[in-house]
């Protein structure tokens, strides 16, 4: 298990994936920007990955940005657009 499996949500693919857009460690998650992560992957994928994805990149980047992150906020299913819920 790599670090990165540390982050709450983020699985074996989500791991990879992570990797795969440039950020190894948890460390250089620090101060990304999800939305922008999630565009590339999409793009780099040449199709509309699943939304939830960008969610976890979200819970992820406040997860290792924050000191003493708020336990909901862990949930990588709190952090659906408003417009979505």
């Amino acid at each position: 298990m790599g670090e990165l499996r540390k982050i709450p949500g983020v699985g074996k693919e989500t791991e990879k994936d992570l990797i795969w857009l440039g950020y190894p460690t948890i460390e250089s998650l620090k101060g990304a920007d999800p939305e922008q992560m999630y565009e590339t992957e999409c793009l780099r994928k040449g199709c509309r990955v699943d939304r939830c994805q960008l969610y976890v990149y979200r819970c992820a980047v406040y997860y290792v940005s924050t000191e003493n992150p708020e336990p909901e906020k862990l949930k990588w299913w709190n952090w659906k657009d408003k417009s979505s819920l």
